[in-house]
């Protein structure tokens, strides 16, 4: 997530970790009740000059609490985004106090797209845990946010030290709650987020809220964000729970970007409602979004992601859209009674006539205690058989689904439905097969200059510094580097023309860290990888009537290179 107006460098006006400064909120008061939890709680840039929107939305459509963001490490020190030192910003300080003073609880929020944390700025571990207990001194909060983003991700000393720094600040302070908030994937977190979830399981601590960024998939314009952000939900919760089975979706948090996203996508209040709907029958333990200095309309000509949402709107459309959820039966508890959820992941595959396809169904506990789940699908076509192994797991267990298509099953896609029954009830979820014809059977287009033996990008089209390379290579001469930035993805496309309503297999050899290959525009499919040698990644899709797609390889921000060589589409 974003700032708008700040330059994330050391401050010599940043405030001593153990210095003391007037708490804006009494002990005692709403915001550090015992147990409290907030869930919805949008974010709130305090540096963009857009926070007269928060007052309205406190005073005029009920809010009840908000992230406030971001502090951010400078050495072991601490500063605002706008560079003014915690508990002593006369811009932000009288914002949050004001907003306290109107009955609205805040989070603070530390870290964000263009800093970092305490504990990733600051390897004293007591000066770390000083400097957080400043925040909660200071504002008086039992409530803490860490956005971790870019780089910061894979840094596992850091995360160690978060963890223990939570551990310690959480025996001196019985009611403080952290939460811990990640990118994401429609497929989940990245393997480096599951490592900061095994960083708190290594600490002995449970990270309260797992709140994913469920916005900027990268994986084209036409994305659908509500279903991605449903889908990266489950997907999480199936990883949060590999590594504690005791991640309910009660420590689950989303946070959609509202309006329209970096990569070019967008979140609209259809979405917004999606997401609540699929909140509310799971109990999820918060909603947020970023962020209320955006949820307005542009003005003339505005094009500003930090200060609109680029869309047609009304101002505080989409606080009006998640703030419900607070009263609502989901309300970030749960219900008292045993329940559970059940997934599939992925969520469809594609088979040859003979072939098999494989899913794994994920079972989940979202209230009261584990039960017995017994499995079934239904919806198969005549000469596809299914199996599912086990067929009875207890809730937050995992069973395989195996897909045997006969050589005579005609091409086509085909909805299957899991459901799991247990004495709670029934959960259903949808496994779309899809059969393609084993001959092959034309198909047209190809991709040129697939290799880069060339020597030129063309027909590719990149951005940023993006260039062929003489090294290293998989095989001839040349590959591609594709090279992100600090803020933005790097990206090479080609658009090709291929045959209506056909299934392709698009692949390639890559390597460097998040490798993406995939298709968007007239069909929408991606893989990842994150290795520092080449590995061949391969992705199925299936055209649509114009028969056009665009090819692409990605990179994300803040991370290094990446390499992408011999391309193959058949």
């Amino acid at each position: 997530m974003h700032l708008a107006r700040f330059a994330a460098s050391a401050c010599t006006l940043a405030l001593a970790a153990t210095g003391a400064a007037t708490a804006l909120a009494p002990a005692g008061s709403a915001a550090s009740a015992a147990g409290s939890v907030y869930s919805v709680a949008p974010y709130v840039d305090m540096s963009n000059g857009q926070e007269g929107l928060l007052d309205t939305a406190v005073t005029g459509h009920g809010l009840k609490a908000y992230t406030a963001a971001f502090v951010l490490g400078t050495g072991c020190n601490q500063i605002w985004g706008d560079t003014l030192p915690i508990g002593n910003d006369s811009y932000t300080d009288p914002e949050i106090a004001k907003a306290k003073s109107e009955g609205a609880s805040v989070i603070i929020s530390s870290g964000g797209a263009s800093g970092e944390p305490l504990a990733w700025t600051c390897s004293t571990q007591s000066s770390i845990d000083a400097g957080y207990q400043a925040v909660i001194d200071d504002y008086g909060v039992t409530q803490l946010d860490f956005d971790v983003e870019g780089a910061a991700v894979a840094d596992t000393a850091a995360a160690a030290r978060q963890m223990q720094a939570m551990k310690d600040l959480k025996a001196a302070n019985p009611n403080l709650r952290f939460s811990m908030t990640l990118p994401v994937l429609t497929s989940g977190l990245t393997g480096d987020g599951v490592n900061i979830l095994k960083a708190a399981k290594n600490a002995g601590i449970r990270i309260d809220v797992v709140n994913i960024m469920a916005m900027d998939y990268y994986a084209g314009t036409g994305t659908e964000m509500g279903q991605g952000a449903v889908d990266a939900a489950k997907a999480t919760l199936a990883q949060m729970q590999s590594v504690d089975s005791g991640y309910t979706y009660a420590n689950l948090g989303i946070t959609p970007m509202i309006g329209k996203n970096d990569d070019g996508s967008t979140f609209t209040l259809a979405d917004a409602q999606t997401v609540e709907n699929f909140a509310a029958q799971n109990g999820v333990g918060r909603l947020a979004f970023w962020a209320v200095t955006r949820d307005q309309p542009c003005g003339g000509s505005a094009n500003s992601l930090p200060t609109c949402s680029e869309i047609s709107q009304n101002s505080l459309a989409f606080t009006d859209a998640f703030v419900p959820y607070e009263g609502s039966s989901g309300g970030g508890g749960g219900t008292t009674g045993s329940d559970f959820s059940l997934s599939l992941s992925p969520g469809s595959a594609s088979a040859a006539q003979g072939g098999a396809a494989t899913a794994t169904v994920n079972t989940a506990v979202t209230s009261g205690s584990a039960e017995s789940v017994s499995l079934s699908a239904t919806g198969a076509p005549s000469g596809v058989s299914v199996s599912l192994s086990p067929a009875s797991v207890t809730s937050g267990g995992t069973s395989t689904l195996t897909a045997s298509v006969n050589s005579s099953v005609p091409a086509g896609s085909y909805p299957i439905t899991v459901t799991g029954t247990a004495a709670s009830g029934s959960h259903s979820a949808t496994y779309t097969l899809t059969v393609t014809s084993s001959g092959g059977g034309g198909g047209g287009g190809s991709l040129t200059n697939a290799g880069f033996e060339t020597g030129g990008l063309g027909p590719w089209t990149c951005t940023g510094g993006s260039s062929v390379v003489s090294s290293p290579v998989h095989s001839g001469s040349r590959s591609l580097q594709v090279t992100p930035s600090a803020s933005s993805t790097g990206e090479c496309d080609q658009t090709v023309t291929l045959s209506p309503d056909h299934t392709y297999t698009l692949s390639g050899w890559t390597q460097g860290p998040y490798a993406y290959i995939g298709v968007s525009g007239g069909a929408t499919a991606s893989t990842w990888s994150n290795s520092s040698t080449w590995n061949r990644q391969s992705v199925t899709f299936t055209t649509g009537s114009s028969g056009t797609a665009t090819v692409y390889v990605h990179g994300w921000y803040g991370q290094s290179d990446v390499y992408a060589d011999d391309f193959s589409l058949g």
